[in-house]
């Protein structure tokens, strides 16, 4: 069960995980994904072009208010977009 499963903190581990929801569709893990590429989180270098490009993706997918409103965010501010 997911109750006992360790935490674990290694960058790898949880890009790979992240990964997979990815490869599945998710949206949630997609617009995560896209969060970490825009701030450089979990050890990636900032790509805010590969960011725009999975919260479309998520968005797209049409379950993740969030990836919408971090797209419409960079419309309103002219950021990147």
């Amino acid at each position: 069960p997911f109750c006992r499963t360790p935490i674990v903190w290694d960058n790898s581990v949880v890009l790979a995980e992240l990964q997979k929801r990815v490869d599945a569709k998710d949206p949630y893990a997609i617009n995560l994904l896209a969060s970490q590429n825009y701030g450089g989180g979990y050890g990636l270098e900032k790509d805010v072009p590969r960011a725009i490009e999975l919260w479309t993706e998520a968005a797209e997918l049409g379950r993740s208010l969030d990836a919408r409103f971090n797209l419409g965010d960079f419309h309103v501010r002219g950021a990147g977009v």
